[in-house]
């Protein structure tokens, strides 16, 4: 059943009136952005208003919300005066430059960039997991990394019994992780290929692995074992955002975690391979009892009948499958999972539209007392 739109200030069970939200969103033509305010309209969080916002070119420009359509706003440092939420996904320098100036202007910002997610000021939620990290905040919760949320997902509900000592993930990410323009150009490759006879090593490649790196390589009937640019270590950004963003969001740095994150032509939906060593000696039936019983988790596990997590299958849902569960065969306290989630929707614009909803539930959407963050 669809949840409620609100648009404007309704009644509570006593008769008193309840509080309704001003909210911006930032980077609204965005393929996040866009998927933000189809997820704001199908939402517990009471809405009195919504702003669009982008870039200069965008301004002026229509996008959907609804059975409404919202004329975009050019961003600027004054946009957010009487905002109470922005979500942000429109890069990490524009959330460095404006989030504290919608902090300062009394709004509470949600940021899916990578930005804030390691600044100790701020912290990094999957609501599911720790929503009493919110109960502190300063003005800015960040969203974790696509690829993090869902393995926390699949996780947590293994580690409030079995506890973790390791973590070994593989990724399969979609093509939609990195953008809209990402996905038109791995469009344009398979058309070229299939259409003009063009060999898959000579496509156009302008974007991926990553945008900036030197070199770029058709993603089209290809695996690229590289998201994001290399860190001095020899891991991607994208492998080191999951171990770091794994540590704090389970508040445990014990735990060991390494990460290989490779692209494959999927246009949404991340799939994962995950290897894990439990604290105690699991039963993978308990397992599978408490994945299935988890909020945001769908248990699909039933090898008799072919029954596993598909990316397919996944897009357009807020949930986080889980299936192919299984102990390792030499080591008793490792198990293997397979996960799959829609990496625009749980991964990004429903996780961020979820945290404002905890916030409101918490009482926790008000202007903060002191800013931490730097006007730039």
């Amino acid at each position: 059943m669809q949840r409620p739109l609100f648009l404007g200030v309704f009644s509570s069970k006593k008769g008193s009136k309840m509080k309704s939200y001003n909210v911006a969103v930032v980077g609204a033509t965005g393929a996040v952005g866009t998927r933000m305010l189809e997820q704001l309209t199908d939402t517990t969080l009471p809405i009195a208003s919504v702003k669009a916002l982008a870039s200069a070119r965008s301004a002026g420009k229509k996008v959907k919300f609804g059975n409404q359509e919202l004329i975009i706003e050019e961003l600027t440092e004054n946009s957010f005066e009487g905002i109470d939420v922005a979500l942000f996904s429109a890069g990490g320098s524009v959330s460095a430059k404006f989030a504290p100036y919608a902090v300062k202007a009394g709004a509470v910002v949600v940021d899916n960039t990578s930005y804030f997610r390691q600044n100790p000021n701020v912290p990094l939620v999957v609501p599911e997991v720790n929503p009493q990290a919110l109960d502190e905040h300063n003005g800015i919760i960040a969203c974790p990394n696509c690829s993090t949320i869902q393995m926390m997902i699949a996780l947590e509900p293994i580690r409030r019994v079995y506890g973790l000592n390791r973590i070994i993930v593989s990724t399969y990410q979609a093509i939609g992780g990195a953008g809209a323009r990402a996905m038109e150009e791995a469009e344009n490759q398979y058309r070229s290929i299939l259409n003009e006879c063009v060999a898959p090593t000579e496509v156009e490649a302008h974007i991926l692995p990553a945008g900036g790196d030197k070199k770029h390589y058709p993603i089209a009937y290809n695996a690229l074992p590289q998201i994001d640019v290399f860190t001095d270590n020899d891991y991607t950004y994208e492998e080191m955002k999951m171990t770091m963003e794994t540590k704090k969001i389970m508040e445990d740095d014990s735990i060991a975690v390494s990460a290989t994150c490779v692209r494959i032509p999927v246009l949404v939906g991340h799939s994962e391979s995950i290897y894990i060593e439990t604290k105690k000696e699991p039963n993978i039936s308990d397992i599978k009892r408490l994945i299935a019983e988890f909020p945001g988790a769908v248990l699909e596990d039933d090898v008799a009948h072919q029954i596993y997590p598909q990316a397919i299958n996944a897009v357009g849902k807020r949930e986080t499958f889980v299936g192919r569960i299984r102990k390792d065969l030499d080591a008793p306290f490792g198990i293997h999972l397979w996960c799959v989630s829609d990496n625009l929707l749980k991964g990004a614009a429903w996780n961020s539209v979820q945290i404002a909803e905890t916030l409101h539930q918490r009482g926790l959407i008000h202007p903060v007392e002191q800013m931490k963050f730097e006007l730039k």
